[in-house]
């Protein structure tokens, strides 16, 4: 499969607007052009009600409207990467997260987000975070 999947983060501070986001809504823009970028039933879930609750439809509607391959969740392999993540010393790694890094792992895709728990985890396991130049860095004293 060809894509991002965008992660809950990405599509809070693209749906707020902050300008200290403008570069995640300018990504998101870009994958949202080329039809790349995906979401997965768990991010619909976090986002969705909330949205139609308090009548936001358009933003609703694009995220409908976005890619949402089907989610099979392997809970040994999530078992094994929480084993992975706890031996690496990463702890508190929510199950939706394990969730949507597993998904993006067994698509072959890049995962777009502002969580730090995905760098975390892809220190430990084989998830490959999109784009390179929004990842923080931490400063060298």
């Amino acid at each position: 499969m060809t894509g991002v999947l965008a992660d809950t983060s990405v599509w809070i501070a693209y749906f707020k607007g902050r300008s200290e986001d403008k570069r995640v809504s300018d990504a998101l823009d870009y994958l949202l052009s080329g039809d790349e970028a995906i979401v997965n039933d768990v991010i619909l879930t976090e986002l969705l009600p909330a949205m139609q609750a308090r009548g936001e439809m358009e933003a609703a509607d694009l995220m409908g409207s976005v890619r949402c391959p089907s989610l099979e969740i392997d809970w040994r392999g999530l078992r094994s990467l929480q084993k992975d993540c706890i031996r690496a010393g990463i702890n508190k790694i929510g199950i939706p997260d394990l969730i949507i890094a597993q998904q993006a792992m067994r698509l072959d895709v890049p995962l777009f987000s502002l969580d730090k728990h995905f760098e975390l985890i892809a220190k430990a396991a084989p998830l490959r975070l999109w784009p390179k130049q929004h990842r923080n860095t931490r400063r060298k004293s």
